[in-house]
């Protein structure tokens, strides 16, 4: 893990250095008050699967802890200007429990590594909250990780 940006690396600001705070403390492992605290009331997450407030985004989080085993959440790259960062993160861990949230329903844990790498963009409010996140990641590979069959496209 030495490649994730420590919480303590001087280099970056506050506010990033709380991202990965929070990637550490109250994503990959529940803390709801943490959680909470950090993001506005009206937060949105916008992502390839469509958007999200506050409650879904932290279910999300839930099931995600539940299904892999030593979940993360780190940060590469950060970029910070004014009220916007932008990041990649990593998500992973051994899926080892049923995962709920796809498109396919309940996918069966293989006891297998899997990492799921996103680029986010977060903007922030006035009062330093985390106000909207919008992410991207490659939704057929996190797929093919998982171990969803995926039947090639009909011509």
């Amino acid at each position: 893990m030495s490649d994730f940006i420590s919480p303590d690396d001087t280099r970056y600001d506050e506010r990033s250095r709380a991202l990965i705070r929070i990637g550490r403390n109250a994503i990959s492992k529940e803390n709801p008050s943490a959680l909470r605290a950090y993001f506005s009331e009206d937060f949105t997450f916008h992502s390839p699967d469509g958007d999200l407030g506050f409650e879904g985004l932290e279910i999300f989080f839930g099931q995600m802890r539940d299904a892999f085993t030593n979940y993360y959440c780190e940060r590469y790259e950060i970029v910070s200007a004014g009220n916007v960062i932008g990041c990649r993160t990593e998500m992973g861990g051994v899926f080892d429990k049923p995962f709920d949230p796809t498109p396919f329903g309940t996918v069966q844990p293989h006891g297998k590594q899997v990492t799921l790498t996103l680029i986010n963009v977060f903007r922030y409010d006035e009062d330093g909250k985390l106000a909207e996140e919008w992410v991207q990641y490659d939704n057929l590979e996190w797929l093919r990780q998982l171990g969803v069959e995926l039947a090639p496209a009909s011509r």
